[in-house]
C-alpha cells in the first residue's frame, strides 16, 4: 500500500525494503481550464519540464549533474530520464526519470525532482495553470508505488516547483515532500540555488 504524504512529510525507501535497487520516479500533472475571450488567440500548451538536480554534500557541483531532456542520462549511468512530454496531456505520469540506487557514487548524497515551465515568461505561463500536479516514487523491481506527494498549495505566479527529493543517510535511502514554488524561469536558474 503507498503512503500519501503532505508537504514536508519524510519516509524511509530502503528500510523495510531488503535488496531495494531501483527508483522509477513518476511526475505528472494536467492544465487546467482557461477562460477564454471569443476573439482571443489559441492559447499556447503549457510545456513543463522535469529534471533531476544531484547534490554533492547538499550542493550542485557541475551542470552535468543536472538530468533532464537535454542531458538525459547522469555519466555515472545511475540516473536517466525518459523523454520529455510537451503537453501533460493523458493520464498517469507525464514524466518519469529511473533511479538506480547501487550505481549512484557515493559522493552524491540527494537528488531534487523539480519541473519549470518551459518559456514562461515569454508565454505567460505559470504554475496557477496546472493542476493535479504530484510526484510519486515507484519501487523499479515490482512497480509497486511506495510512496506519492500530491501538490494542493496554490501556486499561482510561480514558474518551476520543487517536488520532492531522494537523499541518502548512511546506508538509507529516504524521500522528502518538498512543495515548494519558485520564481525560477529555467532549469539554468533554478539549478543555480544548489550551487
Amino acid at each position: 500500500m503507498a503512503v500519501s504524504l503532505q508537504k514536508g512529510q519524510k519516509v524511509s525507501l530502503t528500510k523495510d525494503r531488503a535488496g531495494l535497487s531501483s527508483l522509477l520516479i513518476g511526475l505528472g500533472w494536467d492544465e487546467a481550464e482557461r477562460k477564454r475571450g471569443f476573439f482571443a488567440p489559441k492559447t499556447q500548451d503549457i510545456d513543463c519540464d522535469a529534471s533531476a538536480i544531484m547534490l554533492q554534500s547538499g550542493h550542485l557541483s557541475s551542470k552535468d549533474d543536472v538530468v533532464y531532456f537535454g542531458n538525459l542520462s547522469h555519466k555515472s549511468g545511475s540516473v536517466r530520464h525518459f523523454g520529455d512530454n510537451l503537453t501533460g496531456a493523458g493520464e498517469g505520469d507525464d514524466e518519469q526519470i529511473l533511479i538506480e540506487l547501487n550505481k549512484v557514487p557515493e559522493s552524491y548524497d540527494r537528488i531534487v525532482f523539480v519541473v519549470n515551465i518551459y518559456q514562461a515568461d515569454m508565454r505567460h505561463q505559470h504554475f496557477g495553470m496546472i493542476k493535479n500536479a504530484f510526484i510519486r516514487v515507484v519501487d523499479g523491481r515490482n512497480n509497486q508505488e511506495i510512496c506519492r506527494y500530491s501538490l494542493t498549495d496554490d501556486y499561482s505566479g510561480m514558474t518551476a516547483l520543487i517536488l520532492g527529493e531522494v537523499y541518502r543517510r548512511g546506508a538509507e535511502w529516504k524521500f522528502n515532500a518538498v512543495g515548494q514554488g519558485t520564481s525560477d524561469n529555467s532549469i539554468g536558474v533554478l539549478s543555480a540555488r544548489y550551487q
